[in-house]
């Protein structure tokens, strides 16, 4: 049995969350899903074990009348075994709520019913100890692959599909002969290249870095009926073999998806300070080496050599890919840069400082992160603050929009209108400037949204403006021809004849009527066709069925005349 000491008895473990009930106390006894388990001693942190876990305990074992059934504690030998093919049913159940280093006097009935009945003969009493377990994890839920947790690794970051890992392994069969090893440093590879056998990547990202596990890999999850042959410096598997597999996963280099479709593709070397990024519209400072993929170096900035590059990100600057990666990192943070010829320099050659980039080319760039202001956000600035900021932001929109830049010229108006939310901060003076200035930007934005061939936002964007200013003309002239383009020509021809209300010798509004009403004429026309078509149709397949109801009444008429004359002859012949 064990004795307390006066650490042991403390009613709650500091920290510990609340869920659905209190913490049990020490001495107090609950009912838990068919047994009842009385808390002897608090355990250590907050992970309990789960089924198919290799746990540790102390057990001692007892009837209500005192008859002793066994016990590890006199021998000192504890009982391993794996939760949920134990020897004493029930108990298990009662071990997955325990923490490590918790003890717990344990009620169950013999006959497995979940009622503690009052015969001492059929009720058994458990003191256990929870010593440790080993986490296992049943990877393809079926049994085909199980890891055992070894050594737990540190945090919880996962390697994902793009990943770049580190590992070491050995690969035994049943019988203990190794027939795969690393070497001694361990291999690197993509994740998603996949290595060994085919499982493997899987196993991997559910691994934390520096855990170590121990696998047992059935044979269709490894090189299945068909085996390996020996060769090229490789051992022969048997067909069906299981496989042993000793891994750890030493570490991973994250890689992300800058752009999600795989063309800017960012390897973390090493990870930056803090939990911010530069933004768009950041000033940043960045060291680096810019390559071919065959490593010819063609532009270098690097710290110590050349003056580092200094840029305002967002701003088209440098090429989009570095644009749009740099944007994600923190200060300090180096990485690899992989970007695709759409988001360099294209299908054209571009001589650089120390290399030609021939057309097409993918380039890679080694960033390093020295520092970066971010712009502010509109909480961080005053009144007289967002309205100056959104105006700088609405003039290098107009900028962009006359030079054909419709895109970035539709985000510069967009976020022009994110300093000037309609939230009661403005004074009544303020107030009239933001709302001039939001219908303005709504209003060119909208003529972004036409010319990129986004009709929906561009009603969208018109929508918001004459709710503010409901008969503005080019709100309704811009929506109007968005609404023909959308081929919603009744609210096309509402708006026009708002807006030749409010301007009835307005020229463009005229022109735009014009063009709706040919587009109208065509519609009908094309419509009128349809339905004589089908009418016709309609008409030609009654007619054919009349005609048809008509030879079928004949047909029987003929019939039944037949068989009348059948019949008198047959009476004749009778007579």
């Amino acid at each position: 049995m064990v004795v307390l000491s006066s650490e042991d008895e403390f009613d709650e473990e500091p920290g510990e969350v609340i869920e659905s009930a209190p913490p049990q106390k020490v001495g107090e006894e609950r009912q838990l899903r068919g047994l009842k388990k009385k808390l002897i001693r608090h355990g250590h942190g907050w992970e309990t074990p789960n089924f198919n876990d290799v746990v540790t305990v102390h057990r001692v074992g007892t009837l209500l009348d005192g008859t002793a059934l066994g016990s590890s504690t006199r021998t000192d030998q504890p009982l391993t075994f794996t939760l949920g093919n134990g020897d004493v049913p029930g108990l298990d159940c009662g071990i997955t709520s325990m923490k490590k280093g918790e003890v717990a006097l344990f009620t169950l009935p013999a006959d497995g019913e979940g009622d503690v009945r009052r015969d001492s003969n059929s009720v058994l009493q458990f003191e256990v100890e929870l010593l440790s377990w080993i986490r296992v994890v049943d990877v393809c839920k079926d049994g085909g692959v199980l890891k055992k947790i070894m050594e737990k690794g540190s945090g919880n970051d996962r390697p994902a599909d793009l990943d770049e890992v580190l590992v070491k392994y050995r690969v035994a069969l049943v019988d203990g002969s190794v027939v795969e090893e690393t070497p001694e440093g361990g291999v690197e590879f993509y994740v998603k290249d996949g290595h060994l056998f085919p499982i493997l990547p899987k196993v991997i990202m559910t691994m934390t870095r520096g855990e170590k596990a121990e696998l047992i890999v059935q044979p269709q999850y490894a090189f299945g009926e068909t085996g390996r042959e020996a060769g090229s410096g490789l051992s022969s598997i048997p067909p069906n073999s299981v496989l042993h597999v000793n891994i750890e996963l030493v570490s991973f280099k994250s890689v992300i998806n800058v752009t999600g479709d795989s063309k800017v593709l960012k390897k973390i070397l090493k990870e930056g300070e803090g939990a911010f990024t530069a933004n768009e519209g950041a000033k940043v400072t960045v060291s680096f080496t810019a390559m071919l993929e065959d490593g010819t170096v063609f532009e270098k900035r690097r710290t110590g050599e050349e003056q580092p590059l200094e840029f305002i990100t967002d701003e088209e600057q440098v090429i989009a890919g570095l644009d749009r990666a740099v944007a994600t990192m923190k200060k300090g943070e180096r990485a690899i840069i992989s970007i695709h010829p759409e988001y360099a320099f294209g299908n054209v050659e571009v001589r650089q400082d120390l290399a030609i980039v021939p057309s097409g080319s993918n380039v890679v760039y080694d960033v390093e992160m020295m520092n970066f202001i971010k712009e502010k956000a509109p909480w961080e600035l005053n009144n007289k603050e967002k309205i100056e900021v959104a105006e700088r932001k609405k003039e290098e929109g107009n900028v962009l929009f006359k030079g054909d830049n419709y895109l970035r010229a539709e985000k510069k108006y967009e976020q022009a209108v994110d300093f000037l939310s309609d939230d009661g901060s403005f004074g009544f003076g303020e107030q009239k400037q933001a709302d001039a200035l939001r219908v303005s930007c709504w209003l060119n934005g909208a003529a972004c949204s036409l010319k990129l061939n986004d009709f929906r936002g561009a009603i969208k964007l018109c929508s918001q403006v004459l709710d503010v200013e409901f008969c503005n003309m080019k709100a309704l002239y811009r929506r109007a021809q968005a609404y023909i383009e959308t081929g919603d020509f009744l609210l096309a021809d509402v708006d026009i004849k708002k807006a030749l209300l409010v301007d009835p010798q307005n020229w463009e509004v005229k022109v735009i009527q014009k063009k709706l009403k040919q587009l109208q004429a065509d519609k009908d026309k094309k419509d009128a066709k349809l339905f004589e078509n089908i009418f016709a149709c309609k008409t030609k397949d009654s007619s054919m069925a009349i005609k048809r109801l008509k030879v079928e009444k004949d047909e029987r008429e003929n019939e039944d005349d037949a068989r009348m004359e059948e019949d008198t002859v047959a009476d004749s012949v009778v007579i």
